[in-house]
């Protein structure tokens, strides 16, 4: 279970990173975004990823409450 528990935190973690980066991205105009709505345009592709960003992180941080009450620190 100790496994499953840091392979989910880091899937979360890299989750939460790519969501800032992108925002971060095309705030500080890093990357472009012609249509603004803070994905970089070589990352439109993956646009269902960002449409489902809420539901992604609310099941991800119950999964991490989930198996932190199986791990052993």
């Amino acid at each position: 279970m100790n496994i499953l528990f840091y392979a989910a935190l880091a899937f979360t973690l890299l989750m939460m990173f790519i969501y800032w980066y992108a925002n971060y991205s095309t705030k500080g105009g890093f990357a472009i975004d012609e249509n603004k709505n803070n994905i970089p345009d070589k990352w439109e592709k993956f646009k269902i990823i960002f449409k489902l960003k809420s539901f992604i992180l609310i099941i991800l941080g119950f999964l991490l409450g989930y198996l932190f009450h199986f791990v052993q620190l």
